[in-house]
């Protein structure tokens, strides 16, 4: 499998990154208890402990390149040292604490058994003997989305102040359930230094992945997938959506 080959079935199975319950979550029509449950879940699977995730495919000791690639993206996670100063799971409380809860409703949450499935699952390739799956699971899949092609085929340019808070005032959280501005600086934070994150994981996964590892590698990303959207059924259920089917 060529280089090119394995980068674009990457893409595929990122194209397939989207939920159908998504649209209730991204508008209006969910009340702050269904956020709630949303939002728990998001912070106990995988929020608040990316930085750690990242951490131990960090100590299986990368090649150089790929290490410092890490140890950047841990840097931010952790300590928000490249953006606005404050780890992205703090950021993320601090949004929550602008939708009226608590941070003390995020410290032990009951999760759903397809939540417990996933997150085991992410445990188990944050602890892979080889990086590189471990990587493509964390970085590529966790980390990204479903504008993924785009934003790796067609990088985005640098976004300037204004365009960072034009886009902060049409997030749903603000424009429907009436978080203030000030509350939002995950997003300031991932508007400032994903579009750097996105290139460097598929260029450290892409450029390393030996030829006789790359099918692995897919099938683990394709696994995630499968175990993403079941998670994904289980929280929309939970949170009384009906499929459209």
């Amino acid at each position: 499998m060529k280089k090119s080959v394995f980068l674009e079935a990457l893409l595929r199975v990122m194209d397939d990154k989207h939920h159908w319950a998504w649209e209730h979550f991204s508008s209006g029509r969910l009340s702050k208890a269904q956020l709630k449950t949303h939002f728990q879940h998001e912070y106990a699977v995988y929020v608040r402990d990316f930085p750690v995730f990242l951490s131990r495919i960090l100590g299986t000791n990368p090649p150089f390149s790929v290490r410092h690639m890490l140890a950047e993206n841990i840097y931010e996670e952790e300590t928000g040292g490249l953006s606005l100063g404050h780890s992205h799971p703090d950021l993320f409380l601090t949004m929550m604490e602008g939708l009226g809860f608590r941070r003390r409703d995020f410290e032990r949450t009951r999760l759903l058994p397809a939540a417990r499935t996933y997150r085991a699952w992410l445990e188990r390739m944050s602890n892979h003997r080889h990086w590189m799956v471990a990587a493509a699971t964390l970085t590529i899949f966790v980390e990204g989305s479903v504008k993924d092609r785009q934003e790796i085929l067609a990088p985005p340019e640098k976004k300037h102040p204004e365009d960072i808070e034009s886009i902060i005032s049409l997030h749903p959280l603000v424009r429907y359930h009436g978080v203030s501005p000030s509350r939002m600086d995950l997003i300031r934070a991932h508007q400032m230094v994903e579009a750097g994150h996105r290139h460097d994981a598929y260029a450290m996964v892409v450029n390393y992945t030996a030829p006789a590892l790359r099918q692995s590698v897919l099938t683990c990303v394709k696994k995630s997938l499968s175990l993403w959207l079941s998670y994904r059924d289980a929280v929309a259920r939970a949170c009384g959506i009906k499929h459209p089917s």
